[in-house]
């Protein structure tokens, strides 16, 4: 169902609500880093869930409504990645970018040159159990939205709570998609979904919708680094996975490294420190996730307050997320997924892996 909204004048957003904000600190130092042609590259991604997204994870009443914190979060995000002068890819959910009160704020993303990825239409995380005719709109119908809003066609996909299926890539291949970025290689999908549960107002119906959410056990055996999936016929796509640490498959991406922090900064850093370490060892370049929630708090966004980490406040976050900006400029050169994907296919030693 897609359901676009005409909003009154008095709703969309003003010009002003989007122009660069003077910005809160002196932009971060960057002058002692190593040249980029002497860091490997790294991949900077945003899943761009909407608050409507996460009370449908939730289930919370109201959803359908598609309540949206756009209007605060964007042009925050946007304000701090200019500051450490990054580029990224957002990963737009198509639903978002068919309502007419969420395009500005969706266009600024490319304005300011940053690149814009799938990340389906409903934001469903048991995609994988769709017939190929509804994949095949799930994608393209949130495809058609998202070039309508930005400007730009996507060439990434991410599914929505890393769900992916063989019929799913398939898809994208055929579709022309340069990358798939939809597998999370670990070992605790299992423990994640049984807390999410507890946490969670489902009934027993969408507790079976999500009955494979997060993945099972044998998503930790996937590769951490990049690989070609091989599909039927002479068809294949690269799978740039959300990286986890080489060897133990653990996350850390920033929501996971917000939450140690909040027993020990030493903690978090010395964690992130063996997992920059593992990546460069076994020569894995990171793909590092980040979701809305990990860069704004419950001081801004005061209708979440259900979701965990969000009695942090947005300064407390921003901290985190620059001790954790810095470390990874000191040993990766971080570019958005499509320029970190097309690195990758010039490289002639990807791994090929049969889609099953």
């Amino acid at each position: 169902m897609v359901i676009i909204e005409k909003q009154p004048d008095s709703l969309k957003p003003q010009t002003a609500d989007l122009k660069r904000r003077e910005a809160p600190c002196l932009k971060p130092p960057t002058s002692h880093l190593k040249p980029r042609s002497e860091r490997p590259f790294a991949s900077l991604s945003l899943d761009l869930d909407n608050q409507w997204s996460y009370m449908k994870i939730h289930g919370d009443a109201g959803w359908e409504t598609f309540p949206s914190y756009f209007n605060i979060f964007i042009p925050h995000v946007l304000d701090v990645l200019d500051r450490w002068n990054l580029k990224i890819t957002f990963f737009i959910v198509g639903q978002d970018a068919a309502l007419e009160k969420n395009q500005d704020y969706l266009k600024e993303i490319t304005t300011r040159g940053h690149e814009v990825g799938n990340h389906s239409f409903h934001h469903e995380s048991w995609l994988h159990k769709y017939d190929r005719n509804k994949v095949m709109n799930e994608v393209m119908n949130a495809e058609d939205h998202i070039l309508r809003s930005t400007g730009e066609k996507p060439t990434g996909f991410r599914g929505p709570g890393f769900s992916w299926s063989p019929t799913l890539l398939d898809v994208l291949a055929e579709c022309g998609y340069l990358f798939d970025a939809s597998t999370l290689p670990t070992y605790i999908g299992p423990l994640a979904r049984m807390y999410y549960f507890w946490k969670s107002d489902l009934s027993p119906k969408e507790r079976e919708d999500r009955d494979e959410l997060f993945g099972g056990i044998a998503n930790g055996f996937q590769s951490v680094k990049p690989y070609r999936w091989q599909l039927n016929g002479q068809k294949s796509i690269l799978e740039i996975p959300v990286t986890t640490i080489p060897g133990v498959k653990t996350p850390f991406h920033l929501s996971y490294l917000l939450y140690l922090s909040r027993f020990s900064g030493i903690l978090m850093k010395s964690y992130l420190s063996i997992a920059i370490g593992s990546c460069r060892l076994s020569g894995t370049s990171p793909s590092f996730l980040l979701h809305p929630l990990d860069l704004i708090g419950g001081d801004k966004l005061t209708d979440l307050s259900f979701f965990p980490g969000m009695d942090l406040d947005s300064d407390r976050k921003l901290q985190v997320f620059n001790t954790v900006i810095s470390t990874l400029l000191k040993h990766f050169d971080i570019v958005p997924m499509s320029e970190h994907a097309k690195h990758l296919l010039n490289q002639n030693n990807l791994k090929v892996v049969k889609a099953r």
